[in-house]
């Protein structure tokens, strides 16, 4: 039978490869899996600050585990948070106050209506004697009752649209640039409620300017 011969170049070719791999592997540095890290070595992230590992430390233990811790705590932030308004109702302060009373317009309106006497704050004392003289049964006083709560409705009217009008000028004049959508009419309610009874508490005395 023919051989087909294998060419000389091809035999040491591969002899040379093997030996250069051997060689490469021999000067390969070997590296210990197990050997431990220098502690001056770089870790590959930066060292958190001691106080940022404390707040993720107390965010992790203060994470609610179970629907039931978290309705819990829903509860107690939303207690402390009316808390929170209803101190700021009283005395006035603007972080807490609820979002329909913030900011400088919305004060201002509060104080100007503050510091005047309105008609419409004793709307409701003047319905209950109203009503009671209504239901007497004397004619002559039920009539005085009828005239009396339209007189009283017209001074209303009339207080408020005048109030409205002066609070807008001075809206206008002292805040151009910010929103007063709504502002009057937020004033004009306020005057609906007796001074003692409005939330939040009047910052300003009769007659003091705003």
């Amino acid at each position: 039978m023919r051989t087909h011969p294998v060419p000389l170049g091809f035999v040491f070719r591969s002899r040379a490869t093997k030996e250069e791999k051997a060689q490469a592997a021999a000067q390969a540095p070997v590296t210990d899996s197990k050997q431990t890290r220098d502690p001056q070595a770089p870790k590959g992230r930066p060292t958190p600050k001691r106080s940022e590992a404390r707040t993720q430390r107390r965010s992790v233990a203060n994470t609610p585990t179970t629907r039931k811790e978290a309705a819990k705590r829903n509860r107690d932030e939303r207690r402390a948070q009316m808390e929170k308004q209803r101190q700021a109702l009283a005395g006035g302060d603007e972080r807490y106050l609820p979002v329909r009373d913030k900011g400088p317009v919305r004060k201002y309106a509060r104080d100007f209506v503050d510091s005047r006497f309105a008609i419409a704050e004793w709307f409701l004392p003047m319905a209950v004697v109203i009503l009671v003289l209504s239901m007497v049964q004397v004619p002559a006083l039920q009539n005085v009752a009828l005239l009396l709560w339209l007189f009283v409705i017209v001074l209303i009217v009339v207080d408020s649209v005048v109030t409205g009008i002066r609070l807008k000028k001075q809206l206008n004049t002292r805040f151009p640039d910010e929103t007063k959508r709504g502002a009057v009419a937020y004033a004009l309610m306020r005057t609906l409620q007796m001074r003692r009874l409005r939330l939040p508490k009047p910052q300003v005395k009769r007659g003091e300017r705003p």
